[in-house]
């Protein structure tokens, strides 16, 4: 079995959070919504929690990769929480705004004009985040 690890973070959430507003008020809005989930003491979330955690680990495929794919499948179903989420992380690990461009025209592609108002909305953070 591969060998799972945290991956290395060029930046900092805080970083992130300095940089854009719109990254700002999602991890802000995260963070506060989390307290209340973690305060519920539910098992089953933990458990899909740590699940969610672990896929996103170094492993086999590097974590900006799958970052990329969770920023692709996001689109396609149409999470603007996920799709910020996805961004902020792949901006974290140091991927580049061409290669998160590049999977959002993935999610173009395979989930079609319905994704093109997500799209906008990520190319807003993306345009905050690169500047």
């Amino acid at each position: 079995m591969t060998e799972r690890r945290e991956p290395t973070y060029v930046y900092s959430e805080k970083q992130v959070a300095e940089k854009s507003g719109i990254a700002r008020l999602f991890i802000d809005t995260r963070t506060r919504l989390n307290q209340n989930v973690d305060q519920a003491d539910n098992l089953l979330v933990k458990r899909f929690y740590n699940l969610d955690h672990n896929t996103y680990l170094e492993g086999a495929l590097p974590a900006k990769y799958k970052e990329l794919m969770g920023l692709v499948a996001s689109a396609c179903l149409r999470c603007d929480d996920c799709i910020n989420y996805h961004v902020i992380q792949s901006y974290r690990l140091g991927v580049t705004r061409a290669e998160q461009e590049e999977a959002i025209n993935v999610a173009l592609v395979v989930g079609g004009s319905i994704v093109i108002p997500h799209l906008r909305r990520a190319y807003a953070l993306l345009t905050e985040l690169y500047a």
